[in-house]
């Protein structure tokens, strides 16, 4: 039984990237994307060192790429250094990191969001798409938001109380 149409590897084969003069990009397309060499990332990874080696791929582009996910890594740090230095107890500082490890993956899945996003609708406009977008970024607001709950319901206590017994020891 032959088939009119053409197979499946040769559609997935027109949105593979190929490779371009810089000179030929848009102000839209972003510089660093181009650099990743994922032509195989469709296919099922073969072992479990290439899940482990195409997650890091992406973490790696959100912290090259993405500023937001640099500065949720910055505080995320800064947080949990200064949970050490107050010395709170190991579930207090667990907690901050779950916090923060749910502000990074929100973060992650806001930037496949809007990938596949502009991948669809490329440089037009499209309602559905400002919607997904939005609501991407949205998500990444509600959980930062819950992270600064709940790192100054942790953090700010001891913090004010290390504030006043260096005032009183003035």
């Amino acid at each position: 039984m032959t088939l009119d149409r053409p197979s499946i590897s040769s559609q997935i084969a027109q949105f593979l990237p190929m490779p371009q003069d810089s000179s030929s990009q848009t102000v839209h397309e972003p510089k660093k994307a181009l650099k990743y060499n994922r032509e195989l990332s469709w296919k099922i990874a073969s072992s479990l060192a290439t899940s482990f080696r195409y997650a890091w791929g992406g973490l790696s582009y959100a912290f090259e790429t993405q500023r937001n996910f640099r500065i949720h890594t910055v505080i995320g740090t800064l947080a949990i250094g200064l949970g050490l230095f107050l010395q709170l107890k190991p579930v207090e500082i667990s907690v901050i990191g779950v916090t923060i490890g749910i502000v990074l993956a929100m973060e992650l899945l806001n930037t496949a969001i809007e990938s596949v996003v502009d991948l669809t609708v490329g440089q037009s406009y499209h309602e559905l798409a400002k919607i997904a977008k939005d609501c991407g970024a949205g998500a990444v607001l509600v959980s930062a938001m819950a992270a600064i709950i709940v790192g100054a319901a942790l953090l700010l206590p001891p913090l004010w109380a290390v504030v006043q017994i260096a005032i009183a020891g003035q």
